[in-house]
């Protein structure tokens, strides 16, 4: 593998990414919080900035990019669905499309349900997947513009990706995640044990991105919605899967 991921914490609890081609010496940021600590963490790796790739259009991802890219001319990318929300993209993309970071191809997933119009990036060779606010590690974003119906369908196609991919999400939620999963299946083996490492983890301050996407299956009610065990403990046997993870994130919105 020629790509390493470095996480860069960014206000109270974002996350910002770069990612580094070593083969091309080419780096690309994922969401700009702040700009401060994304140029100080790439200017502490000597990488060059060639790409700044956004998820979705809220504030708390895109307030730095202004600054970023004043500092550095480095093209943007993002969804032609949300364009008009964005700062000015030199790449506008949507479902299905590749594009490259030196000689790694990015590919790009519609992943509408938090706002309409956001995007994912998975980098096949990294075997990594950067979510924004869609998919969070333990968790998934709050539906503030889609609804239900079509963020079940966006996490469906994330949860076709290998099992080995990593998530690498836009927030430090997995604590308070991980908490409200217990509450939908307390005896789930996987889901105890994962909850103490995450304890420790934070304990230590470190961030807990990176999980598989096998262990977000395991363990993260709102992949699971559709497992037999989660619907009759929710008394919803037989309802159709989006139903239940409807009902899952209205209980996540008042836990």
């Amino acid at each position: 593998m020629t790509l390493e991921i470095l996480t860069i914490p960014c206000l109270s609890d974002n996350y910002a990414y770069a990612i580094n081609d070593s083969d091309s010496g080419e780096t690309a940021v994922i969401d700009v919080p702040d700009a401060a600590p994304i140029l100080r963490a790439i200017s502490f790796k000597g990488w060059g900035l060639y790409q700044i790739q956004l998820t979705h259009h809220h504030d708390d991802h895109i307030a730095g990019v202004e600054l970023l890219h004043q500092a550095i001319e480095a093209p943007i990318i993002g969804a032609r669905a949300d364009m008009d929300r964005l700062p000015p993209l030199e790449l506008a993309v949507s479902e299905g499309d590749t594009f490259a970071l030196g000689t790694e191809p990015v590919h790009v997933y519609d992943v509408s349900g938090h706002t309409k119009g956001h995007v994912a990036y998975y980098y096949p060779g990294a075997e990594a997947l950067f979510t924004g606010d869609s998919l969070m590690v333990m968790g998934c974003g709050r539906l503030f513009e889609g609804d239900a119906q079509m963020m079940w369908a966006s996490l469906s196609k994330l949860m076709e990706l290998p099992a080995q991919t990593r998530i690498y999400s836009g927030h430090e939620y997995t604590a308070a995640n991980a908490k409200f999963a217990m509450s939908i299946e307390p005896e789930n083996r996987a889901l105890i044990e994962r909850t103490r490492q995450i304890s420790e983890l934070r304990a230590r301050g470190e961030p807990t991105m990176g999980a598989t996407l096998e262990l977000e299956l395991a363990t993260n009610p709102f992949l699971r919605a559709a497992r037999p065990e989660v619907k009759s403990a929710l008394g919803m046997e037989g309802a159709p899967d989006w139903q239940v993870f409807a009902e899952i994130r209205r209980r996540k919105d008042n836990f």
